[in-house]
């Protein structure tokens, strides 16, 4: 079995629960932080739905520089905006993972910033766990806690949460 056939039940289970989440963003709340330093939700939000994206340049590029102006942040409108721009982002990436040969995952990536900065720099596996797939879950979760916060339902995750059972 090669290794993209293995990583795509992880990659449909993650991509379902953070689209579950996305759909539950509140639009009228877009300043919203936890905390001083916490990212505002009309940011947090808008990052988690082009995270996919970025899962599409680690699988088919051999570095992102982001000094190049090629990331542009998402404007926040609505959930179902966000939801848009991540079914998009996740339906490239996993077409990418699906084509992604045994051998890809071993060469090196990088994420850089204006060629002297490293922010990355491994196997493209790793890059794909870490940068991408990490990522977007450490995200969600802080997500998962804004919307607890402003009164939303939280879904599901891993098991239960306090507003969704997963049928037991």
């Amino acid at each position: 079995m090669q290794i993209s056939e293995l990583l795509l039940p992880e990659f449909d289970e993650e991509m379902k629960k953070t689209r579950t989440t996305l759909e539950r963003v509140p639009a009228d709340k877009p300043e919203f932080a936890p905390h001083s330093k916490s990212m505002p939700l009309g940011k947090l939000a808008p990052h988690v739905a082009q995270l996919a994206g970025f899962g599409f340049s680690i699988l088919t590029t051999p570095q992102v520089d982001f000094s190049t102006g090629s990331y542009k942040p998402l404007p926040f409108q609505s959930a179902a905006q966000l939801v848009s721009a991540f079914d998009e982002g996740a339906a490239k990436v996993r077409k990418a993972l699906t084509a992604t040969p045994d051998d890809a995952w071993e060469q090196n990536w990088k994420l850089i910033f204006g060629g002297n900065k490293i922010l990355f720099n491994g196997q493209r596996f790793l890059a794909y766990r870490q940068m991408f797939l990490n990522h977007l879950v450490h995200h969600r979760a802080q997500l998962g806690v804004y919307l607890r916060l402003n009164g939303q339902k939280v879904p599901a995750i891993y098991g239960p949460s306090a507003d969704e059972t997963l049928g037991f």
